[in-house]
C-alpha cells in the first residue's frame, strides 16, 4: 500500500480551537449515527489512546480503529468489550466507540473541536458544520482517491459514480481528491408524522388542507385527545434554531432539511430557500400559531432531548422527524403510558399558492471522513473496515448486533430487541443509514417483527412507504460546501437563526424579513449565490 503522509494536522487542531465558541448542530444528517476514542499518529503528538490503553498489537495484527459517529444516549464501546470482540470476528478488525452526546450535533462538535485541539483526532468520524473544508486545506485528512477503490472496493462499488464527482467537487483546491465518503439516501427519509389516535379520538378526519390542519392542532390543544384529564398537550412544535419543523415550512413549498434550508429553484434560479418569499409567508404563518399557542411555547428552546422526551411522554400529536423510525417513538409512548399510539403520516399539505411537500435529500451530506496518516497498519485497518462497512453479505449480522445485547433468538432467528440506551452499547456499523434504500429498510424492519411488538414495527413498514407519496427532491442537493468557505456564517445559518427566531415568536415583526435578506446577502449571500449558480449550470452540462 502506498504512504500517506500527514502534513500539519497540528495546524488544523490550532485553527479549530479558536472556532470552539462557535459550534453549532450538524450541517447535514442530523439525528443517525455513533462515536469513538483513539487518535491518529501523523505526529508524536498524537499517540492513539486505544494503544496507550491497550499496549502494543499483537505482531500482524492490525491495529484497533477508533470511530466517531452519532450517538443518543447508548454505552459506549470499549476494547475488549462485547461489541468490540463482535466486530473482531466479523470483519478482522476491532473497533472502538467513546461515549460522545450527539445532542443534535452541538455536543459532538464541541468535543470533537478539543480532540482535534488537542491532536488527538478519531481514526474515522463524521464531520460537522462544513469543517472537512478546513481540515482538508490543512491536511488533516487523509486523501482516499486511490485508497478507496484498491483497498474498499465494495464501497466504491456500491455508491454512484455521480456521487464520486460530487465528492471530488468538495476538494478546496480544485484538484478533484476525494476525502470525503458520502452518506446516500435513496428515498425520501423525513417526513411528517401525527397521532392518528388522537385524530380517532377526537372523531377528526386526517387534515388536507391548512385550515384542516389548524382546526386539527385546536383541537389536540384543547380536548385532551391523549385522555389523562390534564390541558398538557402540545399541538406540535420543533427545536431550537427553527429545526425539525418541515411539517410548518413544507407547506410553503421551502425546501428544508432538518432546519437548513436548501438551494432550490424560485422564479426560475437556484436561490438559497432562507431568502425566498416563501419562507417570509412561512415564517409569518408560524408566528401565528406560535402566537395562538399551538406551538409547544419551548420549541425554539428544546434540544433533541427535551423535544423527544415530549414526544415519547404523549405529550405532542404533530411533529417531523424519520417515519421509519416511529415504532420506536411508539414503543416509548406505550411504555410511559401502558397505551398503544397509532402514528402516521401526515400528508404533505399546501398553504394557500404553494406547492407543499417534505423535502428528500439523496446526497444527506457526509457520512465519514478519515484522519490522515502515515501508519500503513492504521491506514489497513481503515479500508478494511470501509470495505466491511459497504459488504451487502453483512449488513443483516451488523443489524442484529450482539446477541444477548441488541438481539435475541426467536424461533431459530435473531430479531432485534427495542432499543434500551442503558444497556446497549451503540451500534459501530450501520450501513442501512448510510448508503439507504427502501426496500433494505423495509428488510431490516421486518427482522424487528414479533409477535409483541408487530402493532409497532408494522406502523414504520407503512409510514416509510406512505411517506414516500409526498417528499420531493431540490436542485441543490450535493452542492459542494467549499462554496462556503469564506463564509461560515451563512454555512451555520447564524443571520437566518437570529431573524427566523425571534419573527416566529413576535419579537421581530414580519417586516424584519426583508432586513434580513438585504443583510444576507451584503455579507456574503451575493457570492455564495454566485458560486452555488455556477455549480447548478456545470451539473447541467
Amino acid at each position: 500500500m502506498k504512504k500517506k503522509k500527514a502534513t500539519a494536522v497540528i495546524c488544523a487542531g490550532i485553527m479549530l480551537l479558536s472556532a470552539l465558541t462557535g459550534c453549532g448542530s450538524r450541517s447535514a444528517g442530523g439525528d443517525a449515527g455513533n462515536t469513538g476514542s483513539a487518535g491518529t499518529e501523523s505526529t508524536p503528538a498524537q499517540s492513539s489512546a486505544v494503544q496507550q490503553e491497550s499496549g502494543a498489537q499483537a505482531e500482524g495484527e492490525l491495529p484497533d480503529v477508533e470511530v466517531w459517529t452519532t450517538n443518543e444516549g447508548y454505552l459506549a464501546v470499549e476494547k475488549d468489550s462485547a461489541e468490540y470482540n463482535f466486530y473482531k470476528e466479523l470483519i478482522g478488525v476491532g473497533l472502538v466507540m467513546p461515549y460522545v452526546e450527539w445532542n443534535g450535533g452541538t455536543t459532538y462538535q464541541e468535543q470533537l473541536n478539543l480532540r482535534i485541539a488537542a491532536g488527538e483526532m478519531p481514526d474515522v468520524f463524521i464531520p460537522v458544520n462544513g469543517m472537512e473544508t478546513d481540515l482538508i486545506k490543512s491536511g488533516a485528512l487523509l486523501d482516499l482517491t486511490d485508497l478507496l477503490p484498491e483497498y474498499a472496493p465494495n464501497l466504491w462499488n456500491l455508491i454512484p459514480e455521480e456521487l464520486w464527482d460530487a465528492m471530488r467537487a468538495m476538494d478546496p483546491s480544485g484538484e478533484g481528491k476525494i476525502y470525503c465518503i458520502p452518506q446516500v439516501i435513496d428515498y425520501g427519509r423525513n417526513g411528517g408524522m401525527i397521532r392518528k389516535d388522537w385524530l380517532d379520538a377526537l372523531h377528526l378526519e386526517m387534515p388536507e388542507t391548512q385550515e384542516e390542519f389548524v382546526e386539527v392542532l385546536r383541537a389536540f390543544k384543547t380536548q385532551d385527545p391523549n385522555g389523562n384529564g390534564m390541558a398538557d398537550e402540545l399541538p406540535t412544535g420543533g427545536r431550537a434554531e427553527a429545526r425539525w419543523m418541515g411539517q410548518l415550512f413544507g407547506m410553503y413549498g421551502v425546501a428544508m432539511w432538518e432546519g437548513f434550508p436548501q438551494w432550490d429553484i424560485y422564479d426560475g434560479e437556484l436561490t438559497y430557500a432562507g431568502v425566498t418569499p416563501n419562507m417570509r409567508d412561512a415564517l409569518e404563518w408560524i408566528h401565528s400559531l406560535y402566537a395562538e399557542g399551538l406551538i409547544d411555547p419551548e420549541t425554539l428552546l428544546n434540544d433533541k432531548a427535551a423535544w423527544d422526551g415530549k414526544i415519547n411522554s404523549d405529550k405532542v400529536g404533530i411533529w417531523e422527524h424519520i417515519p421509519q423510525e416511529s415504532y420506536s417513538y411508539a414503543e416509548n409512548i406505550a411504555s410511559a403510558t401502558g397505551k398503544q399510539p397509532e402514528i402516521a403520516i401526515l400528508p404533505a399539505i399546501s398553504a394557500p399558492g404553494y406547492e407543499g411537500f417534505y423535502t428528500a435529500r439523496r446526497l444527506n451530506g457526509i457520512n465519514f471522513v478519515v484522519a490522515n496518516t502515515d501508519d500503513e497498519a492504521k491506514i489497513q485497518a481503515v479500508m478494511k473496515f470501509l470495505n466491511a462497512y459497504a459488504d451487502t453479505s453483512l449488513w443483516s449480522q451488523m443489524y442484529t448486533g450482539v446477541e444477548g445485547m441488541h438481539s435475541e433468538m426467536v424461533d431459530g432467528s435473531l430479531k432485534r430487541l427495542p432499543d434500551d440506551k442503558a444497556t446497549q452499547q451503540k451500534l459501530i456499523m450501520e450501513p442501512w443509514n448510510g448508503v439507504a434504500t427502501v426496500d433494505f429498510q423495509l428488510e431490516l424492519l421486518e427482522g424487528q417483527m414479533t409477535a409483541d411488538r408487530e402493532w409497532a414495527i408494522s406502523q414504520s413498514m407503512t409510514n416509510i412507504q406512505e411517506n414516500q407519496k409526498y417528499v420531493k427532491a431540490f436542485a441543490g442537493d450535493g452542492i459542494p460546501s467549499s462554496i462556503f468557505s469564506d463564509y461560515p456564517d451563512i454555512n451555520n445559518r447564524t443571520l437566518y437563526i437570529e431573524y427566523a427566531t425571534k419573527i416566529i415568536t413576535g419579537e421581530y415583526p414580519i417586516e424584519k424579513f426583508d432586513e434580513f435578506v438585504e443583510k444576507w446577502y451584503a455579507t456574503g449571500g451575493e457570492q455564495v449565490t454566485e458560486l452555488a449558480r455556477e455549480w447548478y449550470a456545470s451539473t447541467q452540462k
